[in-house]
């Protein structure tokens, strides 16, 4: 049986993949960050909450990112853990790009000591091409990436990043 590992699994994504591999028949693992209000934490998942595993955890985190991977030893991870509403990234702008870039970069560097064959799935977001698109009004991925704020700077740091990790 495959495992998954996901991160931000309590969010819209991460809740609907976490229901995708299960029908496929992985054995799910996912992160959720501690908040102070838990009743707004698993909502997302409450339905599926007792078929898969889930763990405080924060990208910010690197020695509890390393030490879960230990643990789960995953075959695909899925990072979809990001402070991702556009507005409050200008509101907190040294937050957002911590988490959605530099968590990016904590997460590989775990995933390069503990488990390197696991894959990796990076989410991006048409935020990283700003207010660029082609001739006939679409963007792609050879689209221009210009972003226009501090959440998508960070996704381009996060999708950047993990291509040199790749390549490297």
């Amino acid at each position: 049986m495959k495992k998954a590992f996901i991160t931000g699994i309590n969010g819209q994504d991460g809740s609907y993949l976490a229901e995708h591999l299960l029908n496929l028949g992985y054995e799910v693992h996912g992160i959720v960050r501690r908040n102070s209000t838990p009743e707004n934490q698993d909502g997302r998942i409450s339905k599926i909450h007792s078929k898969i595993f889930t763990y405080y955890g924060d990208l910010l985190d690197q020695g509890g990112i390393e030490k879960l991977l230990d643990q789960i030893q995953p075959d695909e991870i899925y990072n979809l853990a990001a402070q991702s509403h556009v507005k409050i990234s200008f509101d907190q702008p040294i937050y957002t790009s911590s988490v959605t870039g530099m968590g990016t970069l904590n997460l590989l560097e775990a995933v390069r000591l503990i488990c390197p064959t696991s894959k990796i799935y990076q989410a991006g977001s048409s935020e990283m091409f700003g207010n660029n698109i082609d001739n006939d009004g679409y963007q792609r991925e050879s689209t221009p990436m210009s972003p226009v704020s501090p959440y998508g700077c960070a996704k381009v740091f996060s999708h950047n990043i993990c291509t040199n990790y790749r390549n490297a």
